[in-house]
């Protein structure tokens, strides 16, 4: 929640921004999967942030503001996001993938995380008028947890973890690196105009999903380049 400095200003601070990326990941997959994701009001403070089994998928934005998302989703729990959206996008059962190591499951789960930081960033130019941009979020399938360094100078890095649970009660964790920053709020202004994510997905479902090959799993070499520049 915001913190009212005086009657003018208002200070937004990580913990904010926390909590706009935590709602764009229940808004973005409770709209895909047709089910409730809720998240813990608990939140850790963490000193590094890194990938862990079964599935790491992570994107950088720099911009306004520099840092770096991470999901990890367990086997279970990737599955039942995939299914579910599949299942919602008209895919018959019989036709899905029945492994998480599946190029097809890591695709949607990229995808979805694309579509989670693609409402984050829209609030971000809309309510603190300031913009940050992406990179193509990145999959990976694990079988031992991977540290990551963000490969941006953070002069007063914070780090957080925040559980998230599934309709079937199913957790998987982000994982917020950010420089210390605060936004505060010098004059009221109307927010920005920008496109309506419930929108933009009821067309991407409409027109049949993620398109082919936008997020990929990693090649193994694409996967030595890009953790080489992750400061592994």
């Amino acid at each position: 929640m915001a913190v009212e400095v005086d009657d003018k200003s208002i200070v937004y601070g990580t913990e904010d921004l926390l909590t706009s990326l935590c709602n764009s990941v229940t808004r973005v997959l409770g709209i895909a999967t047709q089910s409730k994701v809720h998240y813990s009001a608990m939140v850790q403070r963490i000193t590094k942030v890194g990938l862990k089994p079964d599935i790491g998928c992570f994107v950088l934005f720099d911009g306004g503001f520099t840092g770096l998302v991470v999901l990890n989703f367990s086997a279970d729990t990737a599955m039942e996001i995939y299914e579910r959206y599949m299942l919602h996008m008209g895919m018959p059962k019989s036709e899905l993938a029945s492994s998480h190591t599946s190029d097809e499951v890591s695709n949607i789960m990229g995808e979805l995380m694309n579509q989670i930081v693609g409402d984050f960033t829209g609030k971000v130019r809309r309510e603190l008028q300031t913009n940050i941009t992406q990179n193509q979020p990145k999959m990976l399938v694990l079988t031992k947890q991977v540290m990551l360094n963000v490969d941006t100078p953070l002069d007063r890095p914070e780090m957080r973890r925040v559980s998230f649970y599934t309709e079937k009660n199913n957790v998987f964790y982000l994982e917020l690196a950010i420089d210390r920053t605060e936004f505060i709020r010098l004059y009221d202004f109307d927010p920005i105009d920008v496109p309506d994510p419930d929108k933009l997905l009821a067309e991407e479902q409409a027109t049949g999903g993620a398109p082919a090959g936008q997020s990929q799993q990693l090649s193994a070499d694409d996967s030595d380049e890009l953790l080489k520049s992750l400061g592994m």
